[in-house]
């Protein structure tokens, strides 16, 4: 069956509309935490900050951003709570306000805190409902979810740019518009949510049977540290694109910043549309040979990438894009179907170790670049990939 096909039976499912209203959160979120690091150069200037201290600002975002994800997602898997989004959002709308009128670093600090642990409650909890809303065909729901998230990651700069930087930094008050639209769209979703528990309550009530785990619990933990490696090799090389792209076209190339960019949104692209792909190719073959093929099948086009001319540097970005982005609705979905209890917990940690590790390794690879040149960063980070052999070692749970 083509995507198209898929695409179409989601279309005709009764819970659509709840899919997208839980895409358009993911973008609208996404946005609002695009524009922390989007505001990094006039943040600098205003408060007249040194780098350090901007380094200390994304210690403390990722931290509350990565961390707090997997506790949220246990928590509410303990007991459920249908406003969890909506508290999300205020946390991060609170922290949008007080980054526009900051005045200190202190209180910097406090904002992007409250941004980050607004997006601690998002992704696990509406990664969650996606899950639950988007069943039997989970796959293209999440996709659909992710791609949400990566619009608003790609489109948050630009309307920095446009909105905030002829003007300053008060004018970030301006982005609670879309947190209102945020809120707007998560009416239904809310709504959807409270039925859904009441039925779940209702059938607990009649059915006091308990959900099996597919694997022992020995295999659980084993298999968990085969994709955290999988994420690791991803994310590693994910942030030496998303990070430096821009910096080694430019030194390489010597293509303008304003080129750089349009290339950079090429890449972006390729994110979205291997997206899509990846959770539909893994309700039909497995999450496993799709996990396996993403991130290994990204190794050819990584090690070639640092030999090449710019026509052919941009045609294998969007190659390695496309691939890597396809193997995370998979990998999420694949350790949700491993603990089928802990929908919430799974989630958070998984979008937590991700960011954590997008986080840590662009910190190093700036140390590095500094030390060894923007080149050698595409001649290392190309053999992260080949990591995605340790996919073999994954079970699969289609079988089972």
């Amino acid at each position: 069956m083509s995507l198209v096909s898929k695409l179409r039976n989601v279309a005709a499912m009764p819970t659509f509309p709840i899919l997208l209203c839980l895409c358009a959160v993911h973008g609208l979120n996404d946005l609002l935490q695009a524009v922390i690091n989007a505001m990094y150069p006039m943040l600098k200037a205003d408060l007249d900050l040194s780098f350090g201290q901007i380094g200390l600002i994304t210690l403390v975002y990722q931290l509350s951003a990565s961390i707090f994800q997997p506790v949220v997602g246990y928590a509410f898997d303990r007991r459920p709570f249908v406003w969890s989004l909506p508290a999300g959002m205020m946390c991060t709308s609170v922290g949008i306000v007080l980054f526009a009128f900051a005045n200190t670093l202190s209180w910097i600090l406090v904002a992007v805190f409250m941004v980050g642990m607004g997006s601690s409650t998002l992704h696990p909890e509406a990664s969650r409902i996606t899950s639950l809303a988007g069943r039997p065909r989970r796959g293209v729901a999440q996709s659909v979810f992710q791609v949400g998230g990566n619009f608003g990651s790609s489109i948050g700069p630009l309307l920095v740019a446009f909105i905030v930087a002829p003007h300053d930094r008060r004018y970030v008050a301006w982005f609670l518009i879309f947190s209102c639209l945020a809120f707007m769209v998560l009416r239904p979703v809310c709504r959807w949510y409270s039925n859904y528990l009441a039925e779940v309550r209702t059938s607990k009530a009649q059915d006091t049977s308990k959900a099996h785990l597919p694997l022992s619990r020995q295999m659980t933990v084993f298999t968990i540290c085969v994709i955290v490696i999988l994420i690791f090799s991803k994310y590693v090389y994910i942030a030496s694109l998303s990070s430096y792209y821009t910096f080694y076209l430019i030194d390489k190339f010597g293509v303008s910043v304003s080129q750089s960019q349009i290339y950079l949104f090429v890449y972006v692209a390729s994110t979205a549309v291997g997206t899509l792909v990846g959770g539909p190719f893994g309700d039909r073959y497995g999450r496993k040979p799709v996990i396996w093929i993403s991130i290994l099948g990204t190794a050819p086009f990584s090690l070639l990438l640092p030999h090449v001319g710019l026509p052919m540097t941009v045609v294998l970005s969007f190659c390695a894009g496309f691939m890597l982005s396809s193997a995370f609705p998979a990998i999420l979905l694949y350790a949700q179907e491993l603990l089928p209890t802990k929908l919430g917990m799974i989630s958070g940690l998984f979008f937590g170790f991700a960011f954590g590790v997008g986080g840590v390794a662009s910190a190093m690879l700036g140390d590095f670049a500094d030390k060894y040149g923007i080149e050698a960063v595409y001649n290392i980070c190309a053999y992260m990939p080949l990591l995605g052999i340790v996919a073999a070692f994954l079970p699969d749970l289609k079988k089972k």
